[in-house]
């Protein structure tokens, strides 16, 4: 069954993500599917919860807004307890689309709405990285002595 907080697989109604008390609860990462749970899970250094979409919005697949888990977004963040909300969704046109349109229904919470970080990964080479790629990290570039 899918958790009815966040909508990861889970055996039980409240999936042992969302049951746990030393996780922060005020910050929600927004995922399109449970493999990116999985991924930033993986990295361990998440210690928040998730909302997952179930999807991206996709018109040439054929998916609008309906079909996706945005609403119980919404409930979630009307409790007044989130503080965050981080969109960690592909970084494609249909992510991007996905991002924006959730922004505009989430926008006038009082939450700080954040996106992960975008940009040239560890060991590319400049030469090969694509424009779109190098033009965002070049844009969003942070102070050299916090990168260390």
């Amino acid at each position: 069954q899918l958790c009815q907080k966040c909508h990861i697989l889970s055996d039980t109604p409240i999936c042992h993500i969302c049951s746990d008390t030393n996780r922060d609860h005020a910050t929600i990462c927004i995922v399109e599917d449970i493999k990116d749970v999985m991924a930033i899970e993986n990295t361990h250094q998440f210690r928040h919860v998730y909302h997952v979409l179930g999807g991206i919005i996709s018109p040439m697949n054929g998916i609008g807004p309906q079909d996706l888990n945005i609403e119980t977004l919404t409930s979630r963040l009307e409790s007044g307890d989130i503080q965050e909300v981080i969109f960690a969704l592909s970084t494609t046109m249909e992510g991007d689309t996905t991002s924006y349109f959730i922004y505009r229904k989430i926008k006038n919470y009082n939450v700080k709405i954040t996106t992960i970080a975008k940009g040239v990964s560890i060991g590319d080479e400049i030469e090969y990285i694509d424009e779109v790629t190098l033009g965002r990290s070049i844009k969003h570039r942070q102070l050299f002595e916090l990168n260390m």
